[in-house]
């Protein structure tokens, strides 16, 4: 990538972190601020074909699971088992994963044959999963470590907000 494409997905980062900040700053629910925040990616990041959140909750055999939460996009897979697919390896690992090729990683789940490219963003507060942020491109190769950085500072500011609810 190119240094002035850099810089623009740098700057569209800090906005999107701005405006994360001044539309969740004064709501501590957090089904109110995932859906919220899910229309922002969606209606800002481009080649984007679903944004949204998975939440770690028991599952019916006791084991837990990531449960759909609030996202933009088609309808999408209900539950996720932990290490299952992309959403349930960033949910084992604690890690992000960027997936230039979702038809390559072993276990996707294809919850929309359209989709290409992924990245998912584990959320973490004091060591303890809450679920994760998961986008998805029908573009190949759409997400790199510029997005996983800008995400990554979008979820701390997503995190700081749980932790105000908590209290």
């Amino acid at each position: 990538m190119n240094q002035t494409n850099l810089n623009q997905k740098s700057m569209l980062y800090s906005q999107l972190c701005l405006q994360a900040k001044a539309i969740i700053e004064d709501e501590t629910d957090l089904i109110a601020n995932l859906a919220n925040i899910s229309a922002l990616l969606f209606n800002s990041l481009e080649d984007v074909n679903w944004a949204g959140f998975y939440l770690l909750k028991d599952g019916r055999d006791n084991t837990q699971q990531l449960v759909l939460g609030p996202f933009q996009g088609q309808v999408a897979c209900i539950r996720i088992n932990i290490g299952k697919g992309v959403c349930g390896t960033a949910a084992s690992t604690l890690k992000t994963q960027v997936v230039e090729d979702v038809h390559q990683f072993a276990g996707h789940i294809a919850c929309d044959a359209a989709s290409n490219s992924e990245i998912v963003l584990p959320i973490i507060i004091d060591g303890r999963l809450i679920g994760v942020l998961d986008i998805d491109s029908p573009k190949f190769a759409r997400f790199d470590n510029d997005d996983a950085v800008g995400l990554e500072n979008l979820v701390k500011i997503l995190i700081e907000q749980i932790r105000k609810g908590e209290k």
